[in-house]
C-alpha cells in the first residue's frame, strides 16, 4: 500500500512508519517538526515538512503521492493547552484534519486511520473498563476534537466513501515519547529519575490511567489496514495504574533512590480512566502482549542507551 502518515517524526507515529516499512508497503510523512524529531524519520520514508493547515502543501502533496491510506497522528496533544488555547487547539485538531479530509475524498484515499482518545471522549467514566458504547462527555476542548473528528470521519464515509477506523488510544508510553510537556508521564518520571532529580506526583497520586506499550499500538495500526468497513476500537490494557504504583515500579527499573514526593493536584485532572479492548480483540485478534513492568523496563532501557539519560 501507499500510506501517508501525519506526524510521523513523533513519538508514536514514527514507529509505525518503521513498521509499514519493514512489511513492504510504501510511507510519505507529514510532519511540521513542532513536537516530532528529525531522528525519528525513518530514511526510506518520503518525508514533507509541511503543516496539515496549510491548505496549499497539503494539496500538493496528496497530488503528487496518490495515496490509498492517510494514518493521522499529527496533533496538538496536550490537554492542558487546550485548555489555555482551545482556539488553536481546534485549528490543528479540527481545521488541519478537514484540511486532509477534503483531500481524501477528492483523490484516490480508500482509508483513514485515526489518532483518537479513550480517556478524553469518554471523561469521568459510569463504569470499568469503558468499552465503546461507553457516554461520550469530554470535558476538554482537546477531547471535544477528538469526538468532533471522529463525527466528520461519519461525514466522509457516507457522503465520499471513504472508510475509517478510529483507535481510541489510552494513555501510550514507550520508546521515544517525549518528556516535556503534560502528555509524557512515564517520560517524565524516566528521565527524571535516571538524571537523579525528583519527580513530583500530582496531588495524592491515586488517579489511575490505562498504560499501553507504544509496541502494542504499533501493532493496532498495522491490523487497522485490513479492516472491513468503518469502526472505532478502543486500544487498552483493561488495567489501572495509579501514579504511586508508576512511580515505584520505574524507581525499581532505573534504581533510584528518590522517595515519593507529591504536590499540588491539578484542577479538573480526570481520576480513574481504563479502557476495554474486548471489540478489537473479537474483530482483528489485536490484544495488549507488554505487560507494565516489562513496557517500564523497555522504556527506561532506551532513555538510558539511546538518550543518554543517567549515563
Amino acid at each position: 500500500m501507499n500510506i501517508l502518515v501525519t506526524g510521523g517524526a513523533g513519538f508514536i507515529a514514527s514507529q509505525i512508519v518503521d513498521e509499514y516499512i519493514r512489511l513492504g508497503h510504501q510511507v510519505s510523512i507529514i510532519d511540521n517538526l513542532s513536537t516530532g524529531r528529525k531522528m525519528n524519520i525513518n530514511p526510506s520514508a518520503k518525508f514533507f515538512e509541511v503543516d496539515i493547515r496549510d491548505a496549499e502543501k497539503v494539496q500538493k502533496v496528496f497530488s503528487e503521492g496518490r495515496f490509498d491510506v492517510i494514518n493521522h497522528h499529527a496533533a496538538q496533544m496536550d490537554v492542558r493547552k487546550s485548555v489555555d488555547d482551545p482556539v488553536y487547539d481546534a485549528s490543528v485538531n479540527v481545521l488541519g484534519m478537514l484540511t486532509l479530509l477534503e483531500n481524501c475524498a477528492k483523490t484516490s484515499v480508500k482509508r483513514v486511520i485515526f489518532a483518537s482518545s479513550g480517556g478524553a471522549i469518554y471523561g469521568e467514566q459510569d463504569y470499568f473498563p469503558a468499552d465503546e458504547q461507553h457516554p461520550t462527555r469530554p470535558i476538554s476542548p482537546y477531547g471535544v476534537a477528538k469526538l468532533t473528528t471522529e463525527q466528520y470521519l461519519f461525514y466522509y464515509k457516507t457522503v465520499y466513501g471513504v472508510d475509517s477506523v478510529s483507535l481510541r488510544y489510552a494513555n501510550i508510553y514507550g520508546p521515544r515519547q517525549n518528556p516535556e510537556g503534560e502528555a509524557g508521564v512515564v517520560a517524565i518520571f524516566t528521565t527524571k529519575l535516571l538524571a537523579g532529580l525528583q519527580p513530583i506526583i500530582n496531588g495524592d497520586g491515586k488517579q489511575t490511567r490505562d498504560y499501553v506499550f507504544v509496541g502494542d499500538v504499533v501493532r493496532a495500526n498495522v491490523l487497522a489496514l485490513q479492516c472491513a468497513g468503518s469502526e472505532i476500537f478502543n486500544i487498552g490494557t483493561g488495567v489501572e495504574t495509579d501514579v504511586n504504583q508508576l512511580f515505584h515500579h520505574l524507581r525499581t527499573s532505573t534504581k533510584s533512590n528518590a522517595v515519593e514526593k507529591h504536590g499540588e493536584a491539578k484542577k479538573g485532572e480526570q481520576l480513574r480512566s481504563v479502557l476495554s479492548s474486548g471489540k478489537i480483540q473479537k474483530q482483528l485478534g489485536w490484544k495488549p502482549t507488554v505487560s507494565i513492568e516489562e513496557g517500564l523496563q523497555r522504556t527506561v532501557e532506551y532513555f538510558r542507551a539511546k538518550e543518554g539519560y543517567g549515563a
